[in-house]
């Protein structure tokens, strides 16, 4: 394949996955809305400006949809989150800021959230998930972990839980904190900010 050529086939590959980028942030917001149960392309495109037959001809079906927007959006807030903790000196800041952090990303879009937790639910009976769900779970898994070991690392100790266990704690303070947000519970994010500071000191040895 001469330069040119190859130049050609990624600048369609680009314009392809930019097109693909922009129905899936369009979709977000139905997706969120209506979850996984409720939602078909052609619900989706009741939602938004787009036909159905444009979503089917970048997206096989509703299932390649949802994933690519949720793992679009968790990434995001990764990105976001971890610049949110980046500049910290001693142990309570850094478990202050992922506290602060988890907290808006929760209060900014409790819907997205919400998607997130019924796409892994579906994954236990929907196979076509499980990649997808796994890979954006072990992502998560990773950032947490990322954030117990610089907290470690600032105290001088060192964490008495493994990867998996410091994460399934994060979640379950974080989805806790989300069903009680979405029922209009008061103090739901100010006791997440709480449990999440708490929460390191227990993780050390």
């Amino acid at each position: 394949m001469t330069s040119a050529a190859a130049v050609r086939r990624r600048t369609r590959v680009d314009k392809f996955e930019e097109r693909r980028r922009e129905l899936a942030d369009a979709a977000l917001l139905a997706l969120a809305d209506l979850g996984y149960a409720r939602t078909s392309l052609r619900t989706i495109a009741e939602h938004t400006k787009f036909s159905h037959g444009l979503l089917h001809y970048y997206f096989a079906d509703k299932v390649e949809l949802i994933t690519y927007c949720v793992r679009r959006y968790k990434e995001a807030c990764v990105q976001r989150y971890e610049g949110g903790v980046g500049e910290v000196a001693t142990p309570g800041e850094l478990a202050g800021a992922c506290a602060d952090g988890l907290a808006v990303a929760l209060g900014d879009a409790p819907l997205m959230h919400r998607l997130w937790y019924d796409l892994r639910s579906q994954s236990m009976f929907e196979e076509a998930f499980r990649d997808d769900v796994a890979e954006i779970d072990d992502s998560l898994q990773e950032m947490i972990w990322r954030n117990v070991s610089a907290y470690a690392d600032l105290a001088g100790v060192k964490p008495n839980c493994s990867p998996s266990e410091a994460y399934a704690l994060f979640d379950g303070l974080f989805q806790q904190a989300l069903l009680r947000h979405l029922v209009g519970a008061d103090g739901a994010l100010d006791d997440l900010r709480a449990g999440v500071r708490a929460l390191f000191p227990r993780l050390m040895a």
